[in-house]
């Protein structure tokens, strides 16, 4: 297996990415630097479509600017403004609980380290290290299905799952890739290096990846 050059990777990929669909997480950012919205947006993403989440967080916002307008809006009516996102009555219940919950812990504060936001209902490692890039701008890799496919059919890492590359990619991957490697590789599996037959035919760094474990490809 040969090397992988993860700086000439990140530099292809860096070129890129202009050309292809912005990561919704990423696309809050943009247009917005409010850290409850973009909180919001990334629990609603969760095993959901960026067009799906997109639109439905921008109906949401419609409706719920702030902490205090989701502590008041009946989780009835939360339902109905975040479907069809995947498994919206769960992540309804889960919003409808955040208010008290950053008041009592965080006094009203959104927090800012990965440590504290996997305390919030509804938030796991993938949304709290997202939340500390996207809102905060601080260091930290989030590791979504996209990263953990890439990197280990890169042969960069050879782990089984998502939480064991966050770990992985923590020791290995140097610090000043952490806070884009996400947008990147989210983006190139969205478009390009695809779960089942990934399209190596128009991929940019084809000669750079090892296709570990790929059987067939376009």
């Amino acid at each position: 297996m040969k090397t992988v050059q993860i700086d000439k990777i990140y530099k292809i990929l860096s070129k890129q990415a202009s050309t292809w669909n912005t990561p919704v997480a990423e696309l809050m950012q943009i247009q917005t630097k409010n850290s409850f919205k973009v909180l919001l947006t990334t629990i609603l993403s969760a095993r959901t479509n960026d067009k799906i989440t997109g639109s439905v967080a921008k109906r949401l916002f419609e409706h719920v600017d702030d902490i205090e307008d989701l502590e008041k809006i009946k989780r009835s009516e939360l339902e109905k403004l975040i479907y069809p996102v995947g498994f919206y009555k769960t992540k309804a219940k889960h919003l409808k609980e955040l208010p008290s919950f950053l008041k009592s812990e965080f006094s009203d504060k959104i927090p800012e380290t990965v440590e504290e936001l996997i305390k919030l209902p509804g938030v796991g490692r993938k949304t709290a290290n997202l939340v500390v890039v996207v809102s905060f701008n601080k260091h930290a890799i989030c590791v979504d299905t996209h990263v953990h496919r890439i990197m280990n059919r890169l042969g960069y890492v050879r782990t089984k799952t998502p939480l064991q590359t966050e770990f992985a990619l923590r020791e290995k991957l140097p610090r000043k890739y952490w806070k884009k490697i996400n947008s990147l590789l989210v983006a190139l599996g969205q478009n390009i290096c695809q779960p089942i037959i990934p399209r190596c035919s128009q991929c940019p760094i084809y000669k750079y990846c090892n296709r570990v474990g790929v059987v067939k490809i376009r």
